[in-house]
Formats: structure tokens, C-alpha cells, sequence
């Protein structure tokens, strides 16, 4: 259960790092964040960390069993 919860932690991670990252780039708009380079290069570190969260979890998943 708590390998599941670290997975999921780490995909919602992901995903907001891409949503971040797309919106620092400009291709999503109606946001401060739109069009700010810090978020074009901060989106992708999230997204890449998120993605380490979720590799831990699942690790962790077959270590357990």
C-alpha cells in the first residue's frame, strides 16, 4: 500500500512538472507562470524528480515482495 502511495505521489509529480514546463514554454496559457523562463526549466527538474519518486516506489514494490 505505501509503495502504491509513493507511485502515485511521483506520477502526479511528473505530471505537474510537464504542466510547469509547457506553461513556462508558452504552449499553455491564462497563467502567470505562461511565458516565464524559470518555469520552462524548473517544469522539467520537477518532472525528472517526480519520475525518481516514482522508480523508488516501485523498487521499493518488488523489494517488499
Amino acid at each position: 500500500m505505501k509503495s502504491s502511495l509513493i507511485i502515485g505521489a511521483g506520477a502526479l509529480i511528473t505530471v505537474a512538472g510537464v504542466i510547469f514546463a509547457l506553461q513556462g514554454l508558452g504552449y499553455i496559457g491564462g497563467s502567470v507562470m505562461s511565458g516565464v523562463t524559470f518555469w520552462a526549466v524548473a517544469g522539467p527538474v520537477i518532472a525528472l524528480a517526480g519520475i525518481g519518486i516514482a522508480v523508488f516506489g516501485m523498487r521499493h514494490r518488488h523489494s517488499a515482495s
